[in-house]
């Protein structure tokens, strides 16, 4: 679950982090107020979405006038900002975040994550923090300082002053900056949190550090232990699909194929959907419907699949494990009858009783087409949609 900036920058204040000041707005006639609030000759406008890149997608604008800021604000809100983080359909701008304005002498990024691979959690830092800091990424990786913190010892003031030397703060900065990652990575563990993205973390003309932007996403595994931030969550940036696919346990998300993949195992959707890619098709969507599929669940997958209306044709494979084979053919016979699908569906049954279940496919009576090999099925799939 991600927040929004306004409420993730809530929470730094919470762990006694400065922030700029900032007034949401929900429609354009209170900008009036928040001017009032905030004072000031000139203001920052942010468009509230769950996703990066606003900036260059025109989600955040400088505005010197009252007049300007009234014309921003009707401008963005009831939009769709899409950036290259959510394209095609972008998301919806509901509220804003008007700021102060700050003399900016630098701007550094910063982030804490889990690392997998190390089993630790990392912290990420850069000189080179602002809009560019994935092609720095890309083009110059020794620009990124890394840290990784025992899960023993924690974070350790030496880690701080490594990253402090490695951004050239000096001074006081140095201080400064170890004390405010040590909130940062007392926020990262107290809230669950799989992200904390600071980016840019602005060294201002008169030397302060101040989080500019803030991104927080918690692991949605442990938000029975966050109520009071699972209860500001903001269904209007969720895909419906993936909100109704949530409610039924289902693992979905939404892609911008034409090709609707049920499948029962994380590592199997992904070889299915490069299957899919490798000949020539485009997968609409990832969905998992776990080892212990149901006519039930198989009939929810194809209701939730058939919703977007991009999809032309379904690809089902389901390797029965826990599940008979001759289970499985039931649930999606059951399923396509009750949903009533009429797209060209191509099932590839493989496991305990899978020519019994292949043999239900056959005699169904139903366009149901029915194959042994996953790259067949995935061929299949793309010659119904007009593809190779």
């Amino acid at each position: 679950m991600n927040l929004h900036e306004y409420q993730a920058k809530a929470v730094l204040r919470d762990y006694g982090v400065a922030t700029p000041r900032g007034v949401v707005v929900f429609t354009p006639d209170e900008c009036a107020a928040a001017i009032t609030q905030l004072g000031g000759e000139a203001w920052v406008v942010k468009a509230q979405i769950h996703a990066g890149g606003r900036g260059k997608a025109g989600g955040v604008k400088l505005c010197r006038s009252a007049e300007d800021l009234h014309a921003a604000a009707k401008t963005l809100l009831g939009s769709r900002l899409t950036t290259y983080q959510n394209a095609p359909d972008g998301q919806p701008v509901s509220q804003l975040l008007i700021e102060e304005t700050l003399p900016i002498a630098r701007e550094l990024y910063l982030s804490i994550t889990v690392d997998r691979g190390a089993e630790k959690i990392g912290i990420v830092a850069s000189a080179a923090g602002g809009m560019e800091i994935e092609e720095v990424a890309r083009t110059e990786p020794e620009k990124i300082l890394k840290e990784w913190v025992h899960p023993a010892a924690g974070l350790m003031d030496y880690q701080g002053r490594n990253l402090a030397f490695g951004l050239g703060l000096a001074g006081e900065q140095i201080g400064a900056f170890v004390k405010m990652l040590k909130a940062f990575y007392r926020i990262f563990l107290e809230k669950d949190l799989a992200l904390l993205e600071i980016n840019p973390l602005i060294v201002t003309a008169d030397g302060k550090l101040l989080p500019l932007d803030c991104k927080m996403g918690l692991d949605d595994n442990a938000l029975y232990r966050q109520k009071a931030l699972a209860d500001v969550a903001d269904p209007s940036q969720i895909d419906p699909k993936e909100a109704e696919a949530a409610l039924h346990n289902l693992n979905y998300i939404a892609l911008n194929g034409n090709i609707g993949c049920m499948v029962n195992g994380a590592g199997l959707a992904m070889a299915t959907m490069d299957l899919i890619k490798l000949s020539g098709g485009l997968p609409a969507n990832f969905l998992d419907v776990g080892g212990g599929a149901s006519a039930q669940t198989v009939a929810q997958a194809f209701k939730i699949i058939l919703a977007d209306p991009n999809v032309k044709a379904v690809l089902i494979n389901i390797f029965g494990g826990i599940m008979r084979c001759d289970v499985i053919a039931q649930g999606v016979i059951d399923a396509v009858k009750d949903v009533g699908v009429t797209l060209p569906v191509v099932v590839r049954l493989e496991g305990t009783n899978v020519d019994l279940g292949r043999k239900m496919l056959a005699e169904s009576g139903l366009s149901i087409v029915a194959t042994d090999d996953l790259a067949d099925a995935a061929r299949q799939a793309v010659a119904a949609v007009g593809g190779n």
